[in-house]
């Protein structure tokens, strides 16, 4: 099928080749992209041998000499020093000092070589230390950077034993409140602590690449034209020729371009080679096709002998278009974005999230049908972005600025500075294709005050800085209202349904946004929803909430007290409740064809400093999976809007009693994309529904049938295309009344193993007088433990909380039993405290 581009169309497609010089310079920003992985034999990761101590030091010498009055533990990494106290019920999160140290052997293969650390990002100030002497500090949390050490290694009198003991690395990481340090300490999301992502130390040749940036322009409908560009590390100042060999190969290893080039060392940023790759393969969410370019440098070192450094990047060929109040366009056609956002964020890691587990997450998001996702609020890891090239995920990339007016020279030279770095460092990927400049920097708290105007200065900046550094991408914002007209794209604050108005609301206030800026899309919506806490009647609190008067999330409406009724405040916080809300902004999003599209807010269950009231202390609760990451039942509303593989989902998976009258017709729901779904109840058939996506809820999916007192069991067929899936619930229907919660039970609920330790695991029920479970309780609980064994808690989910709101009544955790015994408690206000024995 021929298409007919315009040049408008692909406006911001086109890179020209002197932006390549704007981009920042310094150490191995796009390069080291490969180097700091397994492959590359000139470059080691430093994943053990390390030692951490929480607290303060007087200097670098007590690193080293301070056994006495420190107690040190040895730690893998990647470390973060918030990793059990994040959402700790009791005490906010350490904000304060944290040391690490470790001896590192060098081994640099090359003569007159450079080693370089390399830290793919850091907690919060970092500060690091050879011996006793300063190897430098960075301030930001987020972005990648790297420390030149070469000079201050030992002596060649002294490199025997710093080959045989390694050479002391000690750093000092940082997260105290800092007013002049992006993010705002007012963020709702925890500024953690430590060196939670990799840390590595890479060898180079005296001269080597510091970056490599690949950019594309439209020659024509066929043809692309491909630029790369490097600039080098050259520390000597050396004038010996270079010899440049680079090859570009397509995802089949099919090559596209080779050249060779002898040239004399060269200063800043500049055009290695440049040609055209006709009828490229266009990189897509369906298609995310990669080109992968090899570049091989020879250089003649200081005593004459033959120096190869090798590396690699790769990029992908895309055309993007925001319409203007029309949908986006990705290669020419439209393509709705469903999007949602990520905090780099673990249960038991808090940021250090190890590589098994990012890569886990990532294909979670994907499987939902995910084709966007916002990183929020900060640049994330190096393999989030490789992960998003490779699975073929859009992505709004952005600067801490967050939740923070505008500070002094320090404070805004850091957004400056944060945002060269994050375009300089990602700007191969293909998947990026908005450069996020804040975060609801209209914050009613923020530190100095809300200056409308010193905001919108500073803001234009950025966005001038942005398009000057990258002319190829957009730039974008959310909720900032008065700045609303200087980003290409802007997303209002849209919460119908949870933090003001209903979400029938939602399309209505989408149409009454749409006409305010040119380029509209819809970050943050969804709810809080406390996983296994369910509902026979989820939309009561609607009835409370006035309407007419707006869907945005105004002042401090986050917290749970205070102000109009909404949802927020009022509802029951139960998964029944969000998966309809997200069931009707998803079945209005498919109907809207000028809709560039949304991002759920988020993923991912998180930590938060600001929610301590939250019925899972200090987290963010509106994630569709748990912070360990359990999915809800939300998930599954997104895969039955969004995936094109058949699937059928039962809701009530962990909903193990419904309630009611007896022979009361009850609500049966299932979330599914295939075209007709037949349901059977304890056997028999319910019938047969066809999916209509606007036939809210479940579209169309849903029975009304009674149940049996007692076991029942639930089973549907679902066909799709000639595919049939199939899913299946047990649960128990309890027809008795409760009244006033007045008895609460703890009993052991069973036993497993983890990590080679037996684990018990012991579950609380709230009766009333009459011994009735009180399926509708909400009660805040406690858990606690005397004897050897250890609770399994501060993971910031609904089973591993020792501070925790019951769902319908029943709430568990685990503990280890360390080969001993151990007596567990739980207690609520107002009943009598119940014990558990564990032997």
């Amino acid at each position: 099928m021929t298409r007919t581009y315009s040049r408008r169309s692909f406006l911001k497609t086109s890179a020209i080749a002197t932006a390549a010089s704007l981009l920042p310079s310094l150490p191995l920003r796009a390069s080291v992209a490969t180097m700091g992985g397994s492959a590359d034999p000139h470059a080691h990761r430093l994943a053990n041998g390390w030692e951490f101590l929480q607290g303060s030091l007087g200097s670098p010498w007590e690193a080293w000499h301070s056994e006495e009055v420190a107690v040190w533990q040895q730690v893998a990494m990647p470390h973060c020093f918030n990793a059990y106290d994040g959402c700790d019920p009791d005490v906010p999160y350490y904000r304060g000092n944290g040391w690490y140290r470790t001896h590192v052997p060098i081994a640099n293969p090359f003569k007159n070589g450079r080693t370089l650390l390399h830290f793919e990002g850091a907690g919060q100030t970092t500060t690091v230390y050879v011996g006793e002497k300063l190897a430098g500090k960075h301030t930001g949390g987020y972005d990648e950077f790297v420390f030149d050490i070469t000079d201050l290694l030992p002596t060649s009198d002294n490199i025997k034993t710093a080959t045989n003991k390694g050479v002391p690395i000690s750093v000092f990481c940082d997260n105290s409140r800092d007013q002049d340090r992006m993010p705002s300490d007012l963020s709702d999301f925890s500024l953690y602590g430590g060196l939670y992502r990799h840390v590595n130390m890479v060898f180079v040749p005296e001269v080597s690449f510091e970056t490599i940036h690949i950019h594309t322009e439209l020659a024509s409908i066929a043809g692309q034209i491909v630029s790369v560009l490097g600039s080098l590390r050259n520390p000597t100042a050396s004038t010996e020729q270079l010899q440049i060999s680079i090859e570009v190969v397509d995802a089949n290893g099919t090559q596209i371009h080779a050249s060779k080039h002898t040239v004399a060392p060269w200063k800043d940023a500049t055009a290695l080679t440049s040609f055209t790759i006709q009828k490229p393969h266009l990189w897509s969410p369906s298609d995310p096709h990669l080109y992968e370019c090899h570049i091989t440098l020879h250089g003649a070192s200081n005593n004459g002998s033959d120096t190869e450094y090798v590396t690699h990047e790769t990029f992908g060929i895309r055309h993007a278009e925001f319409v203007q109040h029309g949908p986006f366009k990705l290669n020419g056609e439209r393509l709705l974005l469903r999007g949602t956002h990520r905090h780099e964020d673990h249960a038991g890691y808090a940021a250090a999230m190890p590589d098994d587990l990012i890569d886990q997450e990532m294909h979670l998001i994907k499987d939902m049908g995910v084709n966007f996702i916002r990183l929020a609020h900060y640049q994330q890891s190096r393999r989030v972005l490789e992960l998003c090239d490779r699975l073929g995920i859009l992505v709004w990339e952005e600067i801490p600025w967050c939740r923070g007016g505008v500070g002094d020279d320090t404070f805004q030279e850091m957004g400056r500075r944060t945002l060269r770095n994050m375009i300089a460092q990602h700007y191969n990927h293909p998947s990026i294709i908005l450069w996020g400049l804040g975060n609801e920097d209209d914050w009613p708290t923020e530190y100095p005050e809300v200056n409308q105007q010193a905001i919108r200065t500073y803001l234009q900046e950025l966005n001038t800085l942005s398009h000057h550094l990258d002319p190829s991408r957009f730039t974008t914002i959310r909720r900032c209202d008065f700045a609303r007209d200087i980003p290409d794209v802007y997303s209002p604050s849209i919460w119908a349904g949870w933090y003001r108005g209903t979400y029938p609301e939602y399309q209505k206030t989408l149409e009454t946004e749409r006409d305010r800026v040119n380029h509209l899309f819809h970050a943050e919506w969804g709810a809080d929803s406390h996983a296994g806490r369910h509902s026979e009647d989820p939309d009561k609190a609607l009835a409370k909430v006035v309407t007419g008067k707006g869907t945005d999330e105004r002042g401090l409406d986050y917290l749970s007290t205070g102000g109009q009724a909404r949802v927020s405040k009022d509802g029951d916080w139960s998964e029944t409740y969000a998966c309809n809300l997200f069931d009707w902004h998803l079945k209005t999003q498919e109907t809207l064809p000028w809709l560039t599209g949304s991002a759920q807010w988020v993923f991912k269950d998180f930590t938060t400093p600001l929610r301590i009231e939250n019925p899972v202390p200090r987290i963010n609760q509106k994630g569709l999976i748990e912070r360990d990451m359990t999915p809800k039942e939300s998930y599954y509303v997104f895969q039955s809007y969004w995936t094109e593989a058949p699937m059928a989902r039962i809701y009530g998976h962990t909903w193990p009693i419904r309630w009611g009258a007896a022979g009361e017709e009850k609500m049966v729901k299932v979330y599914s994309n295939c075209d007709t779904a037949e349901l059977f109840v304890n056997g028999r058939s319910a019938g047969v529904k066809h999916r209509d996506s606007q036939n809210f809820p479940a579209a169309g999916l849903r029975w009304m049938t009674p149940f049996n007192p007692g076991k029942n069991t639930l089973r549907v067929t679902a066909t799709k295309s000639g595919k049939t899936v199939t899913d299946e619930i047990t649960f128990v229907y309890q027809t008795e009344t409760w009244g006033t919660p007045a008895e609460i039970k703890l009993t052991e609920k069973s036993r497993s193993t983890l990590d080679g330790k037996e684990t018990v695991t012991v579950e609380a029920k709230l009766y009333d007088a009459k011994g009735v479970l009180c399926l509708d309780a909400r009660n805040r609980i406690r858990f606690t433990i005397a004897g050897l064994g250890t609770l399994i808690d501060n993971r910031g989910t609904t089973k591993a909380s020792r501070a925790v709101e019951l769902c319908n009544g029943r709430s568990e955790i685990t503990l280890t039993r360390n080969n001993g015994s151990s007596v567990v408690s739980v207690t609520t206000p107002n009943i009598k405290p119940a014990f558990c024995n564990i032997t």
